[in-house]
């Protein structure tokens, strides 16, 4: 007897069979969707169709979000309002201060009858990119010379130093970064008013604080702005934070890490100041006394020496004669015209020399005794 489902229940093709079938059919349609993109227009279809559904399903959420964000705005605005209440009244009692400050400068000047050090005008800026050289720090801004941005012009935000402009094109300019290895700045410590110099590194997120001896009053947290010594950059503008200091007895100068004030790499409107120093030139220097002195001791003595030679040379005595005749006698070089000129005096002399011969002869001849016979 055969126990058969009924044909209503009849299952058809195995499970394992339509596992198979159905893992590669899957398959088929994943490589064919990668390579050919032949499902996109499906999903497009699908995205239109289920779009309103998806939109219905997520309108309570939305609902949510937005009272939340409603009352999380409300409150960050007030919280926002007073402290820019609070810092307006602050700047307005600066402002104040300096206000006062600077009417008092200005009597003080009057009253010492000194000039006003520098003017500064200032230009905006903007960040266009960075430069191709990946081991510099350095960026282009949309000014040039035809704005009339000036070679060696210091670049400032509102937080402080940024860079300094080192070349400049009709249209554009490029300013080194204050964190670059061959950037130089003069600074000063604002607690202490020790003077110094920052340079970059090489890795170009701290600066270096250099030449300041180990016995300096110099502490953790210590603002540095310009000392305006140089001439480039006006006084007062903050550069950086001390943030490391390092001691050690075998050196004579201390580690000093510092951090820029200013966000270097995070800028992109700037302000190109035109520094004009009013300070007038450098006076002549005046000889020191003590040196003019030495100079003219030494002068004096080498004259003595030169005295002293020449009476020594006009001591030695005179030469030998013979040393004339010898000199004399040393023939000199002569020409062909004058050997051959040579050659026939030297053969007259010969020939009266012939003639005079026989008559010397005749007179050295002894005479005869008296008496003698011939």
């Amino acid at each position: 007897m055969e126990y058969s489902p009924p044909p209503l229940f009849k299952q058809g093709p195995s499970a394992l069979a339509r596992l198979v079938f159905f893992v590669v059919l899957a398959l088929a349609l994943l490589i064919s969707d990668a390579r050919f993109k032949t499902l996109e227009i499906v999903r497009g279809v699908l995205g239109v169709g289920l779009y309103p559904l998806q939109r219905a399903a997520l309108v309570p959420r939305d609902v949510f979000m937005g009272a939340a964000d409603l009352a999380v705005t409300s409150a960050t605005l007030r919280s926002d309002n007073e402290k820019l209440r609070t810092r307006n009244l602050q700047l307005s009692q600066q402002a104040n201060t300096a206000a006062e400050l600077s009417a008092e400068n200005g009597h003080l000047r009057a009253l010492l009858q000194l000039s006003q050090r520098a003017t500064t005008q200032s230009l905006p800026a903007e960040i266009q990119y960075d430069t191709r050289d990946p081991f510099t720090q350095k960026v282009v801004i949309n000014r040039g010379a035809q704005q009339g941005i000036q070679n060696g012009s210091p670049v400032v935000n509102e937080d402080g130093v940024i860079g300094q402009v080192t070349r400049v094109f009709p249209l554009q300019a490029e300013v080194t970064l204050l964190t670059d290895k061959d950037q130089a700045v003069p600074v000063q410590i604002v607690r202490t008013g020790l003077r110094s110099v920052i340079y970059g590194t090489l890795k170009g997120d701290t600066l270096d604080l250099r030449f300041v001896p180990i016995s300096a009053d110099v502490q953790t947290g210590d603002e540095l702005v310009t000392s305006g010594l140089d001439g480039v950059y006006p006084p007062g503008l903050p550069v950086a934070k001390v943030v490391r200091v390092d001691k050690q007895a075998d050196t004579a100068f201390a580690r000093v890490i510092c951090l820029p004030i200013a966000p270097v790499r995070g800028a992109r409107q700037l302000l190109v100041l035109h520094y004009v120093n009013d300070v007038p030139p450098r006076p002549a220097e005046e000889p020191d006394p003590a040196a003019a002195a030495k100079e003219a001791a030494k002068a004096k003595k080498g004259a003595k020496a030169d005295g002293k030679a020449a009476a020594d040379k006009s001591a030695k005595p005179a030469e030998k004669p013979g040393a004339d005749k010898t000199a004399a006698a040393k023939p000199a070089d002569n020409t062909p015209a004058q050997a051959a000129q040579a050659g026939k005096q030297g053969a007259a002399d010969q020939k009266s020399a012939a003639s005079k011969k026989p008559a010397a002869a005749e007179k050295a001849k002894p005479q005869a005794a008296p008496g003698a016979k011939p």
